[in-house]
């Protein structure tokens, strides 16, 4: 199993905490001091090998907590330290995708192949390269549900691998400084009849369907912006930039060359059979508008907090239809997932994220008014159900922040 596949997801001991609002309470805050400790011990012991470090930030109305409890292998982490958030870019592709349904500059119930509104050009180009399977049949509606039936080319190797690899693994294998685009994924897809089927006849999550999403997206910026733009662009000066309504120091990475995390900056890690790869600069550009997302636990929470309560870019009847509008096709484990957004339980309404050593969890329950980020720089695929429990330590240990702060 390649590091970078996503599969979707007594020591010495250092503990780092930092209460980051006037109003937080002191004996709060050493609660969660101690329950995120907790979590994290908890972690290592179903391991049974150590846990770099655990981090949450929840916002409450009564303050805003942020506890990190950090191993022996593992370094500090501050809620201004810059991570890979993954595939909570999804949640943000959505969120450009529904605010461009506001200003009237698509229709997500719109066939991919349909025109622009007030243009000659298509949402995806027409020449023969991106005809792929199912193409006149898929909306963007279903690209945003997971039911359009797109063949995932960065996860999965059911219907077409090289040398057990995916076509994103093999790639980097050849050269780590691949420069990946959305029209070499479509190339692929078309030259092989990749697909899971017809549109809403299964769920299948996929990060080549989020892509086209971000390639329609740079097409009808472009338009409008009358010069050529990319996905990056319009997220920068629309949703996340000085700019925009909230902003946010987010970056949205597309060069193969931008590999570099801003300082401060945490590493991920990886627990393999017989080794540990410690993650550090990488090449992004094969995650556009799915998982090429970097920022800071609080740039996570100003957005998911803002963002869910109407009060961002979306209007409030827009954020009811991001959560509410499952696709026919479900996940076969029975959770939610709507238009780039999952239910997620006793947590709310949100994304999840695994890349090179990075989980993490952004979320935000309207009925309590609390918000929810959490990190785990760390994976362990030494087993299927000890990566699966590293995933699960990300939404245990939010349930348990707010549980101490009084919203179980």
């Amino acid at each position: 199993m390649k590091p970078f596949r996503l599969l979707f997801l007594s020591c010495w001991i250092g503990l780092q905490t930092l209460a980051s609002c006037g109003k937080s309470d002191p004996s709060l805050q050493s609660k969660l001091n101690a329950v995120i400790e907790q979590e994290r011990r908890s972690l290592e012991k179903a391991l049974d090998a150590p846990v770099p470090s655990i981090s949450v930030l929840v916002e409450t109305p009564n303050g805003r907590y942020f506890a990190s409890s950090t191993g022996k292998n593992g370094k500090p982490v501050k809620e201004t330290t810059w991570f890979r958030f993954a595939s909570n870019t999804k949640n943000f592709t959505a969120t450009a995708i529904l605010n461009m349904q506001q200003e009237g500059w698509l229709h997500i119930d719109d066939k991919i192949t349909a025109t622009i509104p007030g243009s000659g050009l298509s949402y995806v180009p027409s020449d023969p390269a991106w005809n792929f399977p199912h193409r006149n049949e898929i909306t963007i509606r279903q690209l945003l549900q997971h039911n359009a039936g797109v063949y995932d080319l960065t996860n999965d190797t059911t219907q077409y691998a090289v040398n057990g690899d995916t076509y994103l693994e093999h790639a980097m294998t050849l050269d780590p400084d691949h420069p990946f685009t959305t029209p070499e994924y479509i190339n692929v897809l078309t030259q092989h009849h990749l697909t899971y089927g017809p549109p809403n006849t299964v769920y299948h999550y996929s990060n080549t369907g989020y892509s086209i999403l971000g390639e329609i997206i740079a097409r009808i910026y472009s338009f409008h912006s009358g010069k050529t733009k990319t996905y990056a662009d319009y997220m920068h000066e629309k949703i996340t930039g000085v700019a925009a309504k909230i902003p946010l120091g987010v970056r949205f990475i597309e060069s193969a060359a931008d590999k570099q995390l801003p300082a401060p900056y945490l590493t991920g890690m990886i627990r393999l059979p017989d080794t540990t790869i410690i993650t550090d600069q990488e090449n992004a550009s094969g995650h556009i508008a799915e998982g090429n997302g970097i920022g800071t636990m609080t740039d996570l929470n100003r957005y998911i907090r803002s963002l869910m309560q109407g009060r961002n870019v979306l209007k409030p009847e827009t954020v009811t239809l991001m959560q509410n509008s499952e696709g026919p096709a479900k996940p076969t484990d029975g959770s939610r997932y709507s238009l780039g957004c999952s239910h997620i339980e006793g947590l709310g309404y949100g994304h999840n994220g695994a890349t090179v050593g990075y989980l993490s969890m952004m979320a935000y329950d309207p009925a309590a008014d609390v918000s929810v980020v959490v990190l785990l720089p760390y994976w362990d695929l030494t087993s299927k159900t000890r990566f699966e429990g590293c995933l699960r330590a990300l939404s245990k240990a939010g349930r348990a922040a707010r549980s101490v702060l009084g919203y179980p």
